[in-house]
């Protein structure tokens, strides 16, 4: 042992046995040869060898000279890095080297070294592993803590293995740098920021996707120095967040993307940071408040983040930011919410709300993505989204914009297909989303072609598949249809409907083409272009393009065919998809990848193309029907009963026979048919006998065995058969068979020759038969039918009562309830009615006598004889057939003539009956015979007396009609701009109805005295409720237009009484309020006319060119009434979205919101604040996306319609309680809880009836006569529509032929009071307080007969404060209850007063009582 010290102690270098001197005299290979003895030397030592470590503590020392550090050959370093590492395993803890320096240049040397593990091939690779493993099982590196450098070195050592890692390193490689790595930060005393950027830079997105290893190893780090490293790291973001020290680091600007990293990695290490989040959330700095935003979204929304749970406030923080002022903040946390929803359904909750105010944004980006979000969820997994989420989606298919709703539309689809139709999640899932099929669907009502092009392509590819096998196609039709709701349905059959006419429009073209040219040839394709325009997206483009479209069809006789093809009635499905696939190949050019002419073709050929319903299908459904008869359907799993399926059923068969006649022409199909006639269900029957009238028409020879069978079928229920298939049968015969002439004869006399008012339940059946027989084969019976109408119709059956009436004080009782005595009365006069339209001439003066017949039953209130047997809802009957059948002859010109004025106006009075089913069953005739531009324009005035009526669904359908028909003929003058002919002008144009109703409002049985202040104001509201319509638009200058027709009225005097001075001051005093009404509302009016106005003849004298009427008729303090402003458009038709058919029904329950209001103080000319009003937060948000807005009558009280009330007073308050009122009360409980729940009205008229049975039906106590005034119904005041898109229905088809529109009307009048009397669903809620006391009372006897409007008494019992300022009472929150509560007991007192106050009046003839 001394030996050896000696021989370190003389500084001689000892080497290992076998190895020469190492100097640079030797050559490189010899040099790598002894180096490899020398390692091989070290790594057979250990740590114990002392004697061995004093003899090579020189060549120890040796190695580490600058010789070999700065060696110019890699392997020659690479062997002394192994030899180095040894060394110090080998001399640990204590290294051999003790100066500062070249401690430094030994780390900085073997660090250098370990580059080469970035070669894992390198024949050298396992050498440069046995480094790493050796420094970092021994922690050499931790020897440079003491060293002023430590932190040069370690950065670089960092840098270094971060630089080396990559994919070719097995796990011992990771796991040794990890190990190196952690040692320094968990037994150092400090990380400086120069390594722990080392670090962190590998998670920085730019890097992490460059260097994934590199990522990984820097994850594997801080997961293992997660408590040594986090105080280092809390204070690095602490320096940049909260100091705002972006220098300390050249990180600062990714310090977001480090904090989600790190989150990721452990979130321990940010137990300091995520406070910093919550105050950074609040910035002012709207970029920084959008980078935290993006980051918390990630970091809430990752799969398995516990975050929201473990950080309440920063997550309480974070939903804040959803109604963030920064517009791409509000997008980031709607785009975040689908992911929190797929990862977190238990954060749903708190998201709802969030969500909710967001669906209602300003903007329409934010809308959309909330829609986005939800739906994804929802594809992902339903169960994720509660029904509040999903009925986000259902409002937003309502939304302005056109984006969002498209978004809408397509995610409640594919959410359908996904669960109801291919059922991927079970029945639940399946029955949760069963509303969705009758939301798309109502969308049709929409006005909008681009949604209904989106609803027939979501039909045809979500709902009921086209690519479907057939038969598997037409089961999903046939339940679909059997499940939708009666709105839906109608929906459905439009959609069918507006399909055919389209494909009746190209055939038309097709056939236009192959004509030679011409000018009328020109003008019949321009003008079919036109048509064809109208029914696709962006009509101003896209008439160039059907344009163009014509010019091919004319050159490219291959496309011709193909088109003829796919609109030939006999064209199948397959055939269908092939003309399609051939025309769009042939049109679409691959140089011309976007082309605008044939995405037009293609939305054309989408529409046309019968991808649903042929021959095969029709056979298909037929099938599915007998099933379902036989019992062998899968009804019961498919959650529909069995009888309700067969309806739907033939329900859908019928519709298609109109659409699709040829394909019901098969054997097979008309033998199930004949077998569906002998079923007892009546309406399964009725169904069948439809079909057969549509599709029969080639039945008598093509199937003459189908014939001999159903011939005395139909004779057999002609004779026998329910009414309503007594009609059919008849019609029946009427289409299908040639020698109709002898079947009418075998039917008409045994029926006529048996008639017996004995017995009147067996009369009905004949009388209805007879009818139609009547109508449609005059000239064969005209004999026997005179002496029929007038000595069985007139005197044995309307001028006797037989049987005495129940005495009960309803007003209307369901169909089954109405005595057969007076089912049979409404069938004679029908009969009547019916033969006239006929004969369709007066020569016999039939039509002057049955006027008169139908007048006398108005005017007798319904009972003609006035013995006091008929009970009232048999009256209300009988007044509402003559009422509807007067409508019914003034359709007819040679009748229309003979209408006198009287008899018109007691005709219109019938829309303010008493008997709400009446007034709504009136109103509904009238419109459908206006909007078949069949009713002279003079009945269109009849709605302004809509004003008055006390219920709000009522005006709202007035006000409603009244647009419908007013655009109708503006559209039709528009498209028919050749029309010529003053006469002609004067029926069409709106404007001209503007005499009518100023005449018909001087003639008012209400309006007895001329100067009377409250009669003038209800005179104005009527005026109103027309011209506000009216000049909502000033096309062609109309105000002025109407302005001067006003002017002209007063120069003439009354045509009906042109001597009488009062009627005359009436008639100019009625045209001061209208001349009053313009000049406050247009700023226009006092232009030139465009054209002098031509004043009707009938209803107006000429004007006395020696006369000049400039006198003032109107009390000074009328002035008051009259406020400026101009009339809105969007007010006018936004006030009610409820959209009509055609034939006048209400088509939808798109929502309740849309339909609740119509005459809100912006409809009132006196109406200075037209404030806006408050929507129930859960149904929409004051945004600019929202439709309309209106004030539901539980939140607010709003000023009734015509009350000025600043100026109101105790004085007017008197003035009120002596004025009579005409019309029976029925309070409206228009609750607005469910939107899109509950619908309007359907065919039947039924769910507008808005009370229980007793309170509806049953006249007040105590002398309250019909209806109140409007001031008693002040929470019936619907508020002002906001603007927005205008819901309607589909327009009416223009071709449809008479008979076909008779027939119609013929239908809806027998199914129309079907089940009036029916009340809707959900609608019991809170009854407006002029309800709540009505129903109190309702059930004791009326003590007068009388029709008509109470005294205005009950203005002031209804409402105190009547006298309120308008600014006052709009303000005021007051609710239903605490206003029936506080007025209770003052309303019991003046009901008596009104009761003493009232003489018992009764009406005996043609105008009204008055007082």
């Amino acid at each position: 042992m001394a030996h050896s010290k000696n021989r370190a102690t003389d500084g001689k270098i000892t080497y290992p046995p076998g190895v020469k001197e190492i100097s640079d005299k030797i050559s490189k290979e010899e040099m790598v040869r002894r180096l490899k003895m020398v390692v091989k030397t070290f790594m057979d030592m250990d740590q114990d060898s002392e004697e061995e470590k004093e003899l090579y503590l020189n060549l120890a020392l040796h190695l580490a000279s600058d010789f070999f550090l700065k060696h110019p050959d890699k392997d020659v370093r690479l062997l002394v890095a192994c030899c180095l590492a040894d060394i110090f395993r080998i001399y640990a803890p204590e290294a051999p080297y003790t100066s500062p320096d070249k401690l430094k240049d030994i780390f900085m040397f073997i660090t250098r070294q370990l580059k080469g593990l970035e070669d894992t091939k390198s024949a050298q690779f396992n050498r440069y592993f046995y480094l790493l493993e050796n420094i970092a099982w021994v922690k050499s590196y931790n020897i440079c803590f003491e060293l002023e450098d430590s932190n040069e070195i370690f950065t670089q050592l960092y840098r270094t293995l971060f630089q080396v890692i990559n994919n070719g390193h097995n796990q011992k490689v990771h796991m040794h740098m990890v190990d190196l790595m952690s040692s320094i930060v968990c037994e150092g005393d400090s990380v400086s920021q120069e390594l722990l950027d080392t670090v962190l830079v590998n998670l920085v997105p730019a890097h992490k996707n460059l260097n994934k290893q590199a990522y990984d190893l820097a994850k594997a780090l801080l997961k293992r120095t997660a408590q040594a490293i986090e105080p280092y790291i809390t204070n690095f973001f602490n320096q940049v967040l909260m100091l705002g020290k972006t220098s300390v680091s050249d990180l600062s600007e990714h310090v977001f993307d480090l904090i989600l990293e790190l989150y990721n990695i452990d979130s321990h290490l940010l137990l300091s940071v995520l406070p910093q989040l919550e105050f950074k959330l609040k910035s002012n700095d709207n970029d920084e408040r959008l980078q935290v935003v993006k980051l918390l979204a990630k970091m809430f929304g990752a799969k398995d983040s516990e975050l929201a749970s473990q950080n309440k406030p920063l997550w309480q923080c974070y939903l804040g930011r959803f109604n963030d002022i920064h517009v791409p903040i509000r997008l980031e946390c709607v785009k975040f919410a689908s992911h929190c929803l797929m990862n977190h359904p238990d954060l749903a909750k708190d998201l709802t709300e969030y969500l909710k105010v967001r669906s209602h944004d300003p903007e329409e980006a934010i809308r959309h993505d909330v829609i986005v979000s939800i739906v994804t969820a929802s594809k992902k997994d339903l169960s994720l989204v509660n029904d509040q989420l999903l009925n986000f989606v259902r409002e937003r298919t309502l939304d302005k914009r056109w984006r969002v709703r498209k978004e809408a539309m397509m995610g409640l689809a594919q959410i359908y297909k996904k669960y109801a139709l291919q059922a991927e999640a079970g029945k639940e899932a399946s029955k949760q989303i069963s509303w969705i099929k009758d939301k798309l669907l109502h969308i049709y009502y929409q006005n909008s072609i681009d949604d209904r092009l989106l609803v027939e392509r979501i039909f045809a590819q979500y709902m009921v598949p086209h690519n479907l096998e057939t038969t598997e196609r037409m089961k999903c039709l046939y339940y679909l249809y059997a499940t939708l709701d009666s709105n839906a349905v109608k929906a459905l059959n439009e959609m069918w409907k507006c399909q055919n006419m389209l494909r009746h429009h190209v055939k038309d073209l097709l056939d236009l083409v192959k004509q030679p040219k011409s000018d009328s040839y020109n003008k019949a394709v321009f003008s079919k272009v036109m048509v064809i325009t109208r029914n696709l997206p962006d009509p101003g483009k896209a008439q160039d393009f059907v344009k163009k479209l014509a010019q091919v069809l004319e050159e490219d006789e291959k496309i011709r065919k193909q088109l003829e093809t796919l609109v030939s009635p006999t064209c199948s499905c397959k055939q269908a998809e092939v003309c399609v696939k051939d025309i769009t190949k042939k049109l679409g050019s691959p140089k011309q990848p976007s082309n605008p002419f044939l995405e037009m073709v293609k939305f054309l050929l989408e529409r046309i193309a019968p991808v649903h319903i042929d021959t095969e299908s029709i056979s298909a459904l037929i099938k599915q029907v007998n099933k379902s008869i036989e019992g062998t359907a899968d009804d019961d799993d498919e959650g529909v009963p069995t009888e309700q399926a067969i309806r739907a059923g033939l329900e859908l068969l019928k519709v298609l026979s109109f659409t699709h006649p040829v394909s019901f022409h098969s054997a097979e199909t008309f033998e199930s048919l004949l077998g569906c006639l002998k079923m007892d269900d009546e309406k399964v029957a009725e169904a069948a006998l439809q079909i057969f009238k549509n599709t029969g028409s080639k039945l008598e020879e093509s199937f003459p065995h189908i014939k001999s069978i159903l011939l005395p079928v139909l004779q057999q229920k002609a004779k026998k058969g329910p009414p309503r298939q007594a009609k059919y049968a008849i019609r029946c015969i009427h289409a299908m068979f040639s020698n109709r002439d002898t079947h009418f004869a075998q039917i008409f006399e045994p029926l006529h020759k048996s008639l017996d008012t004995e017995n009147m339940e067996q009369l009905i059946t004949p009388l209805t038969t007879l009818g139609h027989l009547a109508m449609l084969a005059p000239e064969q019976f005209a004999g026997p039918l005179k002496s029929l109408v007038a000595n069985f119709i007139v005197k044995d059956l309307l001028m006797n009562d037989r049987i005495p009436g129940k005495k009960t004080t309803k007003l209307w009782v369901p169909d089954d309830e109405v005595s057969p005595e007076t089912l049979a009365k409404i069938q004679g006069i029908k009969l009547m009615v019916r033969w006239l339209l006929g004969v369709k001439n007066n020569q016999s003066k039939s039509g002057n006598s049955t006027l008169r017949m139908l007048t006398a039953i108005l005017s007798s209130d319904g009972d003609l004889t006035e013995q006091g047997k008929m009970g009232k809802p048999d009256m209300s009957r009988l007044r509402l057939a003559a009422g509807c059948a007067v409508l019914r002859l003034a359709q007819e010109p040679c009748y229309h003539e003979i209408i006198t004025l009287e008899q018109y106006q007691l005709c219109a009075l019938v829309i303010n009956d008493e008997c709400y089913q009446v007034r709504q069953a009136f109103a509904q005739k009238l419109h459908k015979g206006l909007c078949r531009l069949r009713l002279p324009l003079e009945y269109l005035a009849v709605f302004a007396l809509c004003a008055k009526d006390p219920v709000k669904e009522r005006r709202a359908h007035a006000r409603q009609c009244l647009v419908k028909n007013i655009n109708l003929r503006r559209e039709y003058l528009k498209q028919h701009a050749a029309v010529s002919g003053e006469e002609k002008l004067i029926s069409l144009l709106p404007e001209y109805v503007v005499p009518y109703a100023i005449h018909l409002l001087a003639h008012d049985p209400d309006y007895v005295k001329v100067q009377d202040i409250e009669q003038l104001k209800d005179i104005k509201e009527a005026l109103w409720f027309i011209l506000e319509i009216l000049m909502a638009k000033n096309e062609n200058n109309s105000h002025a237009f109407i302005r001067k027709m006003v002017e002209n009225i007063k120069q003439t005097k009354d045509g009906q009484c042109p001597d009488d001075a009062k009627i005359n001051e009436k008639l100019y005093t009625v045209c001061d309020v209208a001349m009053n009404i313009i000049i406050s509302k247009s700023t226009t009016y006092s232009l030139e006319s465009p054209k002098d106005p031509v004043l009707p003849a009938r209803y107006f004298t000429q004007p006395d060119k020696n006369f000049s009427n400039t006198k003032n008729y109107l009390p000074p303090e009328m002035k008051s009434f009259f406020t400026p402003g101009k009339p809105k458009a969007a007010n006018v038709l936004g006030a009610v979205n409820k959209p009509l058919s055609a034939t006048g029904k209400l088509q939808t329950k798109l929502s309740r919101m849309e339909t609740i209001s119509n005459a809100s103080s912006n409809s009132n000319p006196s109406s200075p604040g037209r404030s806006k009003g408050r929507l129930d937060a859960s149904e929409v948000d004051h945004s600019e996306n929202e439709d309309i807005s209106m004030k539901s009558p539980s939140e607010a009280e709003k000023p009734s319609r015509g009350r000025k009330r600043g100026a109101a007073s105790s004085q007017e308050d008197k003035v009120q309680e002596t004025k009579p009122k005409r019309g029976r009360k029925k309070a409206a409980n228009t609750s607005v809880d469910d939107t899109e729940e509950q619908w309007g009205e359907d065919s039947s008229m039924a769910e507008a009836t808005m009370e229980t049975e007793d309170e509806q039906n049953s006249p007040p106590k105590r002398g309250r006569r019909g209806r109140p005034p409007k001031s008693a119904t002040k929470d019936e005041t619907p508020s002002k529509g906001r603007r927005g898109r205008r819901k309607a229905a589909p327009s009416p088809e223009e071709e449809n032929d008479e008979e076909q529109e008779v027939e119609e009307e013929e239908e809806e009048e027998d199914a129309g009071s079907e089940n009036m009397e029916v009340k809707p669903k959900g609608r019991r809620g809170r009854k407006p307080r002029a309800e709540v006391v009505e129903a109190s009372d309702s059930v004791e006897p009326t003590p007068q007969k009388r029709r008509g409007r109470p005294p205005k008494s009950q203005t002031a019992a209804r409402r105190p404060g009547a006298a309120k300022p308008r600014a006052v009472v709009s303000q005021e929150e007051v609710s239903e209850e605490e206003m029936e509560t506080s007025q209770q007991s003052e309303e019991e007192a003046e009901e008596e007063l009104v009761q003493e106050s009232s003489p018992k009046v009764r009406r005996k003839s043609g105008r009204r009582d008055r007082r």
